[in-house]
């Protein structure tokens, strides 16, 4: 009974996922027409190549910062809005907008905000200050980074809220009784009880991370500045230019990479349960 209503899922699956990614696979080892065997040819180009250096170190720098920061803001939002009842309800919604604006509609907040006559800019000539071009400098990458936060933050902050409504009232009960205070119940009560959350958001948190690549490029192009210049910009021009072989390439690649990334995710999270 159960594969019979899975099996639709598992054939859609199969078709349009698996069999593609297996012959991503298959293409690295072939020349772009995909007949000729060359080996690691492919392999050996895209990490030789500059431009992928240079997007892969973007990409895991922004990995790196955003989603750990995420992970903190989100959750401390998630908290504050439970410590403030019934009024968390009202601002809930208010954290949960950025998911409802189109991109389109936030890469005009960019311009508006971020360009070098913006209203970032006119704030630090009121204020006295050196103006920046936050698009045309290594301020672009943090505007990245505030954009990650502020579309995501919302989603993440639903997420713990599960999780923490999952977590007995008795246990914070019996921390109180023994003596915890508010740090000593969020450290040694809420945490532990957390931690297959956090698996999940950490997970969510670094898929979600790849669909940023929508802003920075309506923004700035498919060669925006270097500091913001991610693996996403170098696979979309690879795949106008039909550099096939290199493009399979660098996408197996990283998604050995993701993958490990996961695997060990999770070995941490069970051995910390």
């Amino acid at each position: 009974m159960a594969l019979a209503f899975l099996g639709p899922s598992l054939v859609g699956i199969t078709v349009f996922f698996l069999i593609p990614f297996v012959d991503t696979i298959r293409r690295s080892f072939y020349d772009i027409r995909g007949v000729n065997f060359i080996g690691l040819e492919s392999y050996v180009a895209v990490l030789n190549n500059t431009a992928f250096r240079l997007a892969a170190v973007n990409t895991a720098k922004f990995a790196a910062i955003c989603i750990p920061l995420l992970l903190i803001v989100s959750l401390g939002t998630a908290l504050l809005l439970r410590s403030i009842k019934p009024l968390g309800k009202t601002f809930k919604t208010t954290f949960l907008l950025p998911m409802a604006v189109p991109v389109a509609s936030i890469v005009l907040l960019w311009q508006a905000v971020f360009n070098y006559g913006g209203l970032a800019n006119s704030v630090l000539q009121t204020l006295g200050l050196e103006t920046v071009a936050f698009m045309d400098s290594s301020a672009a990458f943090w505007v990245l980074v505030f954009t990650y936060l502020w579309k995501n933050n919302g989603y993440n902050m639903i997420l713990w809220l599960a999780g923490l409504d999952g977590i007995s009232e008795t246990l914070y009960e019996a921390a109180r009784v023994d003596g915890a205070n508010a740090v000593q119940s969020f450290r040694y009560v809420t945490l532990p009880c957390l931690l297959p959350t956090v698996g999940l958001v950490s997970i969510l948190s670094l898929l979600n991370s790849f669909r940023v690549f929508r802003e920075a490029y309506l923004v700035a192009g498919a060669y925006p500045h270097d500091s913001m210049y991610l693996l996403q910009h170098l696979f979309n021009n690879w795949f106008q230019n039909l550099d096939i072989s290199r493009l399979s390439a660098a996408a197996t690649m990283l998604a050995a990479v993701l993958l490990v990334i996961i695997l060990l995710m999770r070995r941490f999270l069970d051995e910390k349960e």
